[in-house]
């Protein structure tokens, strides 16, 4: 993938040394650390030995650093790698996979970042998400975010300070982007954005196609079309997968899979399964499992 793939610069090696702790930490054991989530910001730490995710995809921007080991995953028909100090970036639903690379174990961390909050940090002047060719990368002022968002991973952050962070985040998506294709209108901006606040407001029930249409002003093909060119997915899976983040968040108390699939809208728990691995690469017992292990790391 070239020299911008490779390993990072000495400077970029120190600021992730002091940022991000040691990067020669090897992993102890497979888990998956989940920090506290604020409204579009999810923060993960996870350490893998072998493939950890199977093919998947989720709508959010995948932003992370790699702090051990080889990091390698198939993303838009490629093999990527990423190595200690190296900046990951995938786009909202676009499939990938992921594991370590070698016997020595991975260890990196990744902030998920809902399109709708980059858009609106972007401000008025974008009206299309910034796609990034190259998702492996090296950039120092990527690093220093991450290390401020990571200063705390048993903690949510401050307001102002995921401000901060998204911000600067969506700068360091923008300046690594290619242009994109099409530009949507101001008008349409706002219908998709109304229909996107209602499916997240409705995110448990079933919402009717006829109901967007309404709430939006867009009859509903169109407005499908402009959902997906405004935030990279459609609104039926912009639904599921807030369903599918509630499911997350009740399995940190340890409900039952049998009460959060009727909870959070699925027919069953096989259901549940089924559109959780899609998701998240991995089912939502072992997604369980492996939080509950870094908890006893």
């Amino acid at each position: 993938m070239g020299r911008e793939c490779g390993m990072p610069s000495e400077s970029l090696r120190e600021e992730a040394l002091r940022g991000l702790g040691r990067l020669c930490e090897r992993p102890v054991r497979d888990a998956i650390t989940s920090a506290p989530s604020n409204p579009g910001v999810e923060r993960m730490e996870a350490r893998f030995t072998g493939n950890a995710f199977e093919p998947h995809r989720h709508d959010t921007y995948a932003i992370g650093i790699t702090l051990h080991g080889v990091q390698t995953f198939r993303y838009r028909g490629e093999k990527r790698q990423s190595l200690p100090g190296n900046i990951m970036v995938l786009h909202p639903d676009e499939v990938h996979d992921g594991g370590a690379g070698t016997d020595e174990g991975l260890r990196y961390r990744m902030i998920y970042l809902e399109p709708a909050l980059a858009l609106e940090a972007l401000g008025s002047t974008h009206a299309a998400l910034p796609f990034v060719h190259d998702p492996v990368f090296a950039d120092a002022s990527i690093v220093s975010t991450l290390s401020t968002a990571f200063a705390s991973l048993d903690e949510e952050m401050d307001e102002l300070l995921v401000d901060d962070i998204v911000s600067r985040l969506t700068d360091g998506l923008s300046r690594h982007a290619s242009q994109p294709d099409k530009l949507l209108g101001r008008p349409a901006m706002q219908q998709a954005g109304r229909a996107r606040e209602y499916l997240a407001d409705n995110a448990l029930r079933q919402v009717r196609s006829q109901e967007l249409e309404v709430v939006s002003g867009l009859d509903r093909y169109a407005l499908s079309r402009h959902f997906r060119a405004l935030y990279a997915t459609s609104p039926h899976r912009f639904q599921l997968m807030r369903r599918l983040q509630r499911a997350k968040e009740l399995m940190k108390f340890g409900v039952p899979l049998a009460e959060i699939a009727a909870e959070t809208g699925f027919t069953d728990q096989s259901h549940l399964n089924r559109q959780f691995k899609k998701a998240f690469g991995m089912t939502p017992g072992r997604w369980a499992m492996l939080t509950t292990a870094s908890r006893k790391v």
